[in-house]
């Protein structure tokens, strides 16, 4: 039985799910609207406690043990102080695969996920292509590419051995075969461990420190920083060595993929077009802002 101390301590009326989810939800209501709050307590209830939403709703007198309700209780303790959900869970989702998160990694965008969507819809899945992941993260990219195109063999780097004892954990979890290792791209010295590549893909850093009165607290207070800003003055740094690297590694007619700042597309644009490539494409994300390029190998 629950203990009444832990009650009154935290001030919950019962233990009973209805009365936790009633109570939790106004307290997020002065940091989240409604209907956000609400998914959190849905969202915290069925990771603590294993009920789903519609149990929830259907059955409000289910009791939960002390143990879960300290969980939710300080979940909910840190949503108040804007800490990301997927970080307070450890994990979240990204083209339908299960990915785990922590505070070395950046949490997986939809957007994203389109420019995963691109490359998948523009890439022979019968041709063994060979992949580049420069910058992976929780290595979101590389494994829901590896998933949905079983032929391709891809490798995925990045400069945070935090990141990417992360990622190796969410490919063995999703049970895809992606090798990884650390590289500071943007020292070219260690390029030379790096092969020739079909197809290149990254989400770099493109934030300039002037953008941040536009980001929430929840992403400048808990996301890496050295993952989303670079400097006013050099903008396009990781740009411009993708595709000085894609100049040397990049094979016949290769292509390259990478997400950019919605701000700085025209620039983006003209970089690669001053480097020689071709067929260079600005795709516009579901919220109608230039999010991606595209660009062709032309060097052979």
């Amino acid at each position: 039985m629950m203990s009444y101390t832990y009650l009154y301590r935290m001030k919950v009326p019962s233990n009973k799910i209805g009365d936790i989810r009633s109570y939790y939800a106004q307290q997020l209501f002065k940091f989240y609207d409604e209907r956000e709050a609400e998914t959190f307590i849905f969202m915290l209830l069925e990771n603590y406690a294993g009920i789903a939403k519609s149990q929830i709703i259907i059955n409000p007198e289910l009791p939960i043990n002390e143990s879960e309700l300290l969980n939710i209780h300080f979940a909910v303790k840190d949503l108040k102080n804007y800490k990301p959900i997927q970080y307070i869970l450890g994990k979240t989702e990204f083209y339908g695969f299960p990915i785990l998160v922590n505070s070395n990694v950046l949490i997986p965008r939809p957007e994203t996920e389109e420019l995963v969507d691109w490359v998948i819809k523009d890439t022979d899945p019968n041709k063994h292509s060979r992949v580049l992941d420069i910058g992976t993260g929780s290595g979101c990219i590389a494994i829901a590419l590896k998933s949905r195109i079983p032929s391709i063999q891809i490798h995925a780097i990045d400069i945070s051995l935090g990141a990417l004892e992360v990622a190796e954990q969410n490919a063995k979890m999703n049970q895809t075969d992606v090798s990884f290792s650390q590289v500071d791209f943007l020292k070219k010295n260690e390029w030379k461990n790096l092969a020739q590549y079909d197809i290149i893909i990254s989400n770099p850093p493109y934030v300039r420190h002037i953008e941040k009165t536009q980001m929430k607290k929840n992403v400048l207070d808990y996301e890496p920083g050295n993952a989303l800003f670079v400097d006013e003055n050099d903008p396009l740094i990781f740009y411009n060595a993708i595709a000085v690297f894609a100049q040397l590694n990049l094979n016949e007619n290769g292509s390259l993929y990478c997400e950019i700042n919605q701000y700085l597309g025209d620039e983006t644009f003209q970089l690669f077009e001053n480097l020689g490539f071709k067929d260079i494409q600005i795709k516009t994300d579901f919220k109608g802002n230039p999010r991606f390029i595209k660009a062709v190998e032309n060097f052979q």
